[in-house]
């Protein structure tokens, strides 16, 4: 039955997303051409709503017909059901940075205490255990922002995030078959079908964006579906959904050390985001778009190659890992054009 609620759930979100495209424009949810944006045209902006209904229908077809359990699907779909109100309103109104944190907040609060869903505790690679006793409720919603968040500076492209989104959530499935989580196996997969099926619509020359109302939820769905698939595990493990999200998350570090470093707030837009600094290089929307596909195709194999690992092989990999990502972050000026210290100091040693 999981198989028939992924079709459905792909064939909904095509069906669905011409019908959210006609009502983005009635209700004025669009997104006009600006200094930051790449496309010239104005864009209808609510596809992550089809997204969210396409999902909803698969996931409770599943739930009804086969008596599907999960002692965390209701908390699960009442948060995202609150984040996807606050893209939508979003999408509509271009409301505060503030506001959608409140959103967010109140989406991953629900998580945590009604749901129950927290980093308790962390085995060590050597021995030992670390416990974070009430830390772990502000380090859950901490986790949970931030990846809502990272989805969302990304979705600059035709295509990127849902694209960037849909490769986590199969690593996230994979990794759950091998693992056995029956909840993130079904979420996992069906959201995928369902991002799928709005891609048709997305990727490069869109019809549509899916706006914050998309780029959140997909966010959030993928920060909870991690903490469900990796908490109280060893600290080894807990790296894997950090691996697998690398994209994402180090284009908002290195945006947050750019920022800093020209003496901005964290928080203020710019035109420095990997899919900009790739685009300045001379790549196309489709090339930059796919290369980008690739690298987030290269941290899910690597998150499942890593989770195979012994320790030390791990924690070799992790290494290549960030040299290679500080190499790349250097030469395309990811961190400022100015922020070189990984290069300068293999030059200093070749003179």
């Amino acid at each position: 039955m999981t198989y028939v609620s992924l079709i459905v759930a792909f064939v909904a979100a095509i069906l669905l997303t011409p019908l959210v495209k006609r009502f983005a424009f009635r209700i004025g949810a669009v997104d006009a051409p600006n200094y930051r944006k790449v496309h010239a045209r104005i864009m209808p902006r609510l596809g992550g709503l089809a997204i969210y209904l396409a999902f909803m229908i698969g996931i409770l077809l599943l739930k009804f017909v086969t008596n599907f359990q999960s002692d965390y699907l209701y908390a699960i779909l009442i948060a995202a059901t609150i984040i996807v109100i606050t893209g939508v309103i979003d999408d509509m109104r271009e409301i505060s940075a503030k506001a959608k944190l409140v959103g967010q907040i109140a989406a991953a609060c629900i998580v945590v205490f009604v749901g129950g869903i927290q980093i308790e505790n962390i085995n060590l690679p050597f021995g030992g255990e670390l416990e974070f006793g009430w830390l772990g409720i502000p380090f859950t919603i901490v986790w949970i922002v931030g990846i809502t968040n990272a989805i969302n500076l990304i979705d600059g492209l035709d295509g990127l995030a849902a694209g960037v989104s849909t490769i986590a959530l199969i690593t996230l499935a994979v990794m759950a078959m091998i693992m056995g989580n029956g909840i993130v196996i079904a979420m996992g997969a069906i959201l995928a079908a369902a991002t799928i099926g709005f891609l048709f619509f997305n990727f490069h020359p869109a019809k549509i964006f899916m706006g914050d109302t998309g780029a959140l939820f997909l966010g959030f769905m993928i920060s909870v579906l991690a903490l469900l698939g990796f908490k109280n595990v060893t600290v080894i493990s807990f790296v894997i959904p950090v691996i697998m999200l690398g994209v994402p998350i180090s284009d908002t570090f290195f945006a947050i050390v750019r920022r800093r470093r020209s003496g901005k707030k964290w928080s203020d837009p710019d035109k420095s985001h990997l899919h900009h600094r790739l685009l300045d290089l001379g790549f196309s929307h489709r090339q930059t778009v796919l290369i980008i596909y690739a690298m987030a195709a290269m941290f899910g194999l690597a998150a499942v190659i890593f989770s195979m690992a012994k320790v030390w092989g791990a924690i070799l990999l992790i290494a290549v890992i960030l040299v290679a990502i500080e190499l790349l972050v250097e030469i395309i000026g990811l961190a400022g054009k100015n922020y070189k210290p990984l290069i300068n100091f293999v030059k200093m040693f070749n003179k």
